[in-house]
């Protein structure tokens, strides 16, 4: 973010937690849009797997912060037994701060300058006493994800028989399979991590097989005539490559909390509401996440270039073999099924149309790349969002269809599951 930007958004920050609860009956989400772009800037390896752990993490503190003052829901984990006194930006600001430190102590300096330009040097008494709230927050939230599983010393190896169908290395530098421990690890809202498991994914032999693998053939080999230069962009540009395909652009899970920081701010929803909004897209994001990662070494499904280079031996008459075949971006490393990409923009497709009631809105995904050029798409709904999300992965060459339904599917199942059963509006009682 730009830094007059910063400093500009920060004072308006600093002027409404100093001016106390006269100076507007409502706060904006300003506090926690900031917040979030400074997870963004600041959090390590903030494309990969493990990055959803921190983005949630600090929207359930900040959002458990302000409700614990605002009291318009239910909370998401952190339940304060009397009633919260003090300024709820102060509280929110305090509660991402303290987590942010403890997820990545080595910013502490950035996370200190940024919560004292919004607190000021000197804070209020009423600022204070929400920042007291803030801190209490995140302690308890740090504590309960302190040994969720998702961080560990060495990984379980994973090895699969040489056998069709069975997940090998892909090339050019995937000796080994990453991630292989989160079927241990704990969920943020789920009960378990096969929660909504995806049914097996179609036999080798079956018609449905083929078609997809031909398609993926076709369509996202490195060089294909058949795929255009729009979808060949697009493709590059979800998986965080620019478009050009020799650098890099904004990752996945920046484009979706941006594209939420634009309805937040569209829609001008006070900073509970927006908290709220950010912890569900997340939150959602992370446990759809988590299951299909999960079911990839639940089903071991091997990839469409081992699949596209061995399909002499999978005993279906309608797949030709390509020895040669590589695919237009990097194949992860782990195995196919099902899709995590499309799980992904499902899971906030799915959690922002329930957030705001709808689907239909004018969005634009803007990708920044290292070559300092932005390239932007605009989109009608949150769900053609996600559909090109969808689509970029059999465009890229990595993914089956079959992986991209039954990713979509598990996103929309966990969105759904969060919605209903974390911060529900209150009946109006004040417990």
């Amino acid at each position: 973010m730009n830094k007059r930007r910063v400093f500009v958004a920060s004072m308006a920050v600093a002027t409404a937690i100093a001016a106390g609860p006269d100076a507007h009956e409502r706060p904006s989400a300003e506090v926690v849009i900031e917040w979030n772009q400074i997870v963004q800037n600041t959090i390590p390896g903030a494309g990969g797997v493990l990055a959803p752990r921190s983005y949630s993490m600090v929207h359930i503190a900040m959002f458990d912060a302000v409700n614990a003052i605002e009291r318009d829901y239910s909370p998401f984990r952190v339940a304060l037994r009397e009633r919260g006194r003090g300024s709820s930006e102060a509280a929110a600001a305090q509660a991402a701060h303290d987590v942010l430190i403890g997820l990545n102590p080595g910013a502490t300096a950035t996370y200190d300058a940024a919560l004292e330009a919004q607190l000021g040097p000197r804070p209020t008494e009423f600022a204070r006493r929400g920042a007291a709230i803030g801190a209490r927050v995140a302690k308890e939230i740090l504590t309960w994800r302190q040994a969720d599983g998702w961080i560990v010393a060495g990984l379980p190896p994973y090895v699969e028989p040489a056998l069709p169908g069975r997940w090998q290395p892909t090339p050019p530098n995937n000796p080994t399979a990453t991630f292989t421990h989160l079927q241990g690890a704990t969920p943020m809202a789920l009960l378990t991590p096969t929660h909504y498991l995806p049914p097996p994914p179609p036999k080798l032999t079956s018609a449905g097989y083929a078609t997809d693998l031909l398609e993926v053939q076709s369509l996202g080999r490195f060089d294909s005539t058949a795929r255009t230069p729009e979808q060949t962009q697009i493709a590059r540009l979800w998986a965080s490559v620019s478009a050009d395909g020799a650098g890099t652009a904004t990752h996945n899970f920046a484009i979706w909390n941006n594209i939420t920081r634009d309805a937040v701010r569209e829609r001008r929803l006070s900073l509970v509401d927006g908290a709220r909004v950010f912890a569900l897209l997340n939150v959602s994001i992370h446990d759809g996440l988590h299951t299909t990662q999960t079911s990839k070494f639940v089903y071991g499904l091997w990839r469409p270039v081992t699949a596209i280079r061995g399909a002499l031996d999978d005993l279906n008459p309608a797949t030709e073999p390509d020895v040669a075949w590589l695919p237009l971006i990097t194949t992860p490393p782990y195995p196919s099924y099902a899709g995590n990409m499309a799980c992904i923009g499902a899971s906030a497709a799915r959690a922002l149309q329930l957030a705001f009631g709808t689907d239909d809105t004018t969005i634009t995904a803007t990708w920044k790349q290292s070559n300092g050029l932005d390239v932007s798409h605009q989109f009608d709904s949150f769900s053609a969002l996600a559909d090109s999300q969808y689509m970029a992965r059999i465009w890229g060459g990595v993914h089956y269809r079959f992986d991209q339904v039954a990713g979509q599917r598990i996103g929309h199942q966990v969105a759904e599951y969060v919605f209903m059963n974390f911060m529900a509006r209150r009946d109006g009682r004040d417990d």
